[in-house]
């Protein structure tokens, strides 16, 4: 972080404003972009002094975050969490259905604890149906299995560091106090604003037909490959004609 730092006092290190305000707009520029082009940014926070304001912030744009804990393997064992985010929309279902009227007071309160459950962890990322293009993270030490997992995806990563942290270990490293809740909600507001400006240039250009790129499905292009695997694997080789054996 020694780049970052204007100098030190009394043992606390004074972090060089100028250039937290030139990694914001740095930051806020390449996620304009993102939404523009119509791709999802998770935002992790589960601190306490980040948590409610991130959520307050983020979800005027609809974007996927994690405010509670961190699921292990969210990213890297993507298709698992998303059995759970289904599982909520069947307990859904089944609490609409004239089945669950005829269950017991015991069982509907276990499905109903099962469903708040569900909804406390993965509520806020019910409509993430792929991988996120990017993750944006508030305090890179207590979120260091998303950044792990992030960089094992080779999944751009947005963060607050703070003096006490390694900025080479995200792509787009703000540096800024990641403790105190108004700094957070300044940085993560100009994210949420540049989000919202990408989001209605979309708007605006589909509006007058004019193309943008669409975000790629991963998982689509994940079952084509292993069809077109397959059908090399099914493809008749040329084999070699026997040699005639002699019966002596």
């Amino acid at each position: 972080m020694a780049p970052y730092i204007f100098m030190e006092r009394n043992g606390i290190h004074i972090i060089d404003l100028y250039k937290t305000q030139a990694k914001v707009d740095e930051a806020a520029s390449a996620i304009n972009q993102l939404a523009k082009s119509g791709k999802k940014i998770l935002f992790v926070a589960t601190k306490k002094q980040a948590k409610d304001v991130v959520a307050e912030l983020v979800s005027k744009v609809n974007m996927p975050y994690v405010t509670e804990r961190w699921p292990g393997g969210m990213l890297t064992n993507f298709a698992t969490i998303r059995k759970a985010v289904r599982k909520m929309a069947s307990i859904d279902k089944m609490m609409v259905s004239d089945g669950y009227k005829s269950l017991s007071k015991r069982e509907k309160l276990q499905i109903q604890r099962e469903r708040e459950k569900l909804e406390k962890n993965l509520g806020s990322i019910s409509d993430l149906s792929r991988l996120p293009s990017a993750v944006f993270v508030v305090d890179i030490m207590k979120e260091h299995i998303a950044v792990a997992e992030a960089r094992k995806l080779n999944i751009p990563v947005f963060a607050i560091v703070d003096t006490n942290t390694n900025p080479n270990m995200v792509d787009f490293p703000i540096p800024a106090n990641d403790d105190a809740s108004k700094s957070i909600a300044l940085i993560v507001g100009k994210m949420v604003d540049a989000i919202e400006e990408g989001l209605n240039e979309r708007k605006l250009n589909k509006e007058n037909n004019v193309e943008e790129p669409e975000e790629t499905d991963e998982e689509t292009i994940t079952v084509e490959t292993e069809e077109e695997e397959n059908k090399e694997e099914r493809k008749p080789r040329n084999r070699r004609p026997r040699k005639p054996v002699s019966k002596n």
